[in-house]
């Protein structure tokens, strides 16, 4: 027999899906065998597969060792990461116990996918960086949002289930405000402004653009801009972009239907341009910067807002 004592970050959650976590190798149609067989009891009864955990339930689960060690077992690839590949303790932004806030690099996915590749993912640094601190029995450290692999800069990680739960409620009702820093090729038509174009993704899209301007079949996006600064001979400008909606590659096509895509942004942007910019300034991608986020702390509740500094590259450009 197995026996597990539910705690809040494994609590809240259906009895099924506890257990398909807890034994990712077993059908859902195992689980709902042992169930109904009444190998699965919580505080000593049988409770349906719908029955939501509550911390300090006591979960049983009469299998024997072996069974369950064959049905929890995963196969997670064993990668020796150097110390330059580790989290930079530099690259924290703020951290408590319900958050961690990193400025991330570009070059950098973050997250691996199912494990269907083996590259450096910002995920796999933070839970390196974390280690047991924050063990669970169904929760590890999750993602709260996602960036691009080549834009730098603000990337939220829940350290809880509970302020997973709150961040991500906050990110679908547009109450996280994502601010962004673009250097453009020449600049927007006025100082300031609002796209409003709607945005759709074009499915297995490989190498040509996977988001597309589509005002019938697309989803709502809206992006703020205002221009910060311009050079004097007007080629390159620094953007500010305020997002209204989250879309994929939203202000990279917004900015491109101003025509101003970001500099170094070879599926949306000027690839003649780029490849000037990689010999001249030897910039190797697309030079957007998460720059600032404000929201509502998730325990705390009180609003703050976080600034991360610009990567080396967008820095060198900016002094040129």
């Amino acid at each position: 027999m197995k026996q597990f004592t539910i705690t809040t970050n494994d609590a809240e959650q259906r009895l099924d899906k506890f257990l398909k976590k807890l034994m990712p190798n077993a059908a859902l149609s195992l689980i709902y065998k042992l169930n109904r067989k009444n190998n699965v009891k919580v505080n000593r009864k049988r409770e349906d597969n719908e029955y939501k955990l509550q911390e300090g339930d006591n979960v049983q689960l009469f299998i024997q060792d072996e069974e369950y060690n064959l049905l929890s077992t995963t196969k997670i690839p064993v990668i020796q990461r150097s110390d330059k590949e580790k989290l930079d303790r530099k690259d924290i932004v703020y951290e408590d116990g319900d958050l961690l806030i990193v400025n991330k690099k570009p070059g950098v996915i973050v997250h691996p996918g199912d494990f269907k590749t083996t590259e450096l993912s910002l995920i796999t640094q933070v839970q390196d960086y974390l280690g047991d601190k924050l063990s669970s029995l169904t929760f590890k450290p999750s993602l709260i949002h996602r960036i691009d692999k080549d834009t730098s800069g603000i990337v939220m990680i829940a350290k809880t289930k509970p302020s997973l739960d709150v961040m991500l409620k906050a990110l679908q009702s547009n109450k996280i405000e994502k601010v962004y820093l673009a250097v453009c090729l020449g600049k927007p038509p006025e100082t300031r402004g609002v796209v409003r174009k709607k945005l759709r993704r074009l499915e297995h899209a490989e190498r040509e653009n996977k988001i597309i301007i589509d005002e019938e079949a697309g989803q709502t996006a809206i992006t703020h801009y205002q221009v910060l600064e311009t050079d004097i001979h007007g080629k390159y400008s620094l953007v500010e972009c305020t997002l209204e909606t989250g879309r994929m590659h939203q202000i990279r096509v917004h900015l491109a239907a101003l025509g101003c895509p970001v500099l170094g942004d070879n599926t949306y942007g000027n690839r003649q341009e780029n490849a000037f910019a990689k010999r001249t300034y030897n910039i190797g991608r697309q030079l957007l910067h998460a720059s600032r986020i404000s929201f509502m702390h998730p325990s705390k509740k009180t609003a703050v807002s976080f600034t991360a500094r610009l990567k080396e590259d967008m820095e060198n450009i900016l002094k040129r």
